[in-house]
């Protein structure tokens, strides 16, 4: 009888404790009190709008040449509205070249990135770390944690975790795994943590498998094109002589066929920004309406990251002010 009882009273504690569960699961979150839980101020800092000042802007590429490619021309433009933009070599780049390698070619393409980010008005580092051996390490973990806490950033740009090169998709993995951790206290404490995640995107690339790309935002780099054209062509290392695939025959002889290596290269990368624009022309017709978007040239595109904070489209807006119509 006594065991009757008691598990007659185990199984209504059970049934009691299934309601209240599927009640609370059912409760709008509004009426949730998350206030005990040990993350609850840094989740409702990281849901916060973006900021309506000045914004910081840090962008991570593997080799010097990546982010300048692919986010040369929205840096110029941030700048040229008083916002702040940084882009880091995560590897020095020593050994993308088919003639010179270690520490002569990695102060080379340390001073083009320089010349470049002088064209472009942003800051710009290159990480001592050899070209090919980038890693998601406790180590480089820490050293993107720092950086984006240092810049206070707003938006963090970096590779899809599955391009084609090790450095790229580490670079990649790297950024992901700051992405909770730079409002953690107590992780890298000797840098203060951010009180709001920022927005974390990706370059686009062309990669199908295991997904590809999806832009969602894309932008108009029309205005600074030429501005982007001459901060790339002072990559010679990778864009006049070849990069690991060049030979002698490409190295300049002459300032006459400098110049003329310099307008290929420009030729070149016009042509790859016209394609991007072209690829995405609906979604930038989304954006800057059909008559402005019918007729952006050249255009850079970027797909938010699943982690960090996520904008709403105003809140892109914001982040990304140059879609007036």
């Amino acid at each position: 009888m006594e065991k009757k009882k008691l598990s007659s009273t185990i199984l209504t504690l059970s049934v009691l404790a299934l309601i209240a569960c599927l009640c609370l699961r059912s409760a709008p979150a509004r009426e949730r009190d998350l206030s005990s839980s040990p993350l609850a101020s840094e989740r409702v800092s990281a849901a916060r709008a973006a900021n309506t000042g000045t914004l910081s802007v840090i962008a991570f590429g593997a080799h010097p040449d990546d982010c300048e490619i692919r986010a040369g021309g929205v840096a110029a433009m941030w700048v040229a509205q008083g916002h702040k933009a940084k882009f880091v070599s995560t590897t020095n780049g020593d050994i993308g070249h088919w003639k010179m390698a270690g520490g002569q070619l990695a102060k080379r393409r340390t001073a083009e990135v320089e010349r470049a980010a002088e064209i472009l008005g942003i800051e710009t580092r290159v990480l001592d770390i050899h070209d090919g051996e980038l890693m998601p390490t406790l180590e480089n973990r820490r050293t993107f944690t720092r950086l984006i806490r240092e810049a206070n950033a707003d938006i963090v740009m970096a590779h899809r975790p599955n391009d084609y090169h090790p450095d790229h998709r580490y670079t990649g993995v790297l950024m992901q795994d700051a992405a909770f951790m730079v409002i953690c206290p107590f992780f890298c404490p000797d840098v203060p943590h951010l009180t709001r995640n920022p927005v974390f995107l990706y370059f686009s690339d062309r990669f199908q498998k295991p997904n590809p790309f999806e832009p969602d935002v894309v932008v108009s780099i029309d205005s600074v094109i030429e501005k982007k054209l001459d901060a790339l062509v002072q990559l010679e290392s990778q864009f006049v002589e070849g990069c690991v695939t060049g030979n002698e025959s490409m190295i300049p002889k002459n300032e006459a066929e400098r110049a003329a290596a310099h307008r290929r290269v420009r030729a070149n990368f016009r042509r790859r920004f016209e394609a991007t624009a072209n690829k995405y022309r609906e979604k930038l017709i989304e954006l800057y309406g059909q008559e402005k978007g019918s007729k952006v040239k050249c255009a850079e595109a970027f797909e938010v990251c699943e982690y960090g904070r996520q904008p709403t489209a105003a809140e892109l807006k914001q982040l990304f002010p140059f879609f007036e119509r």
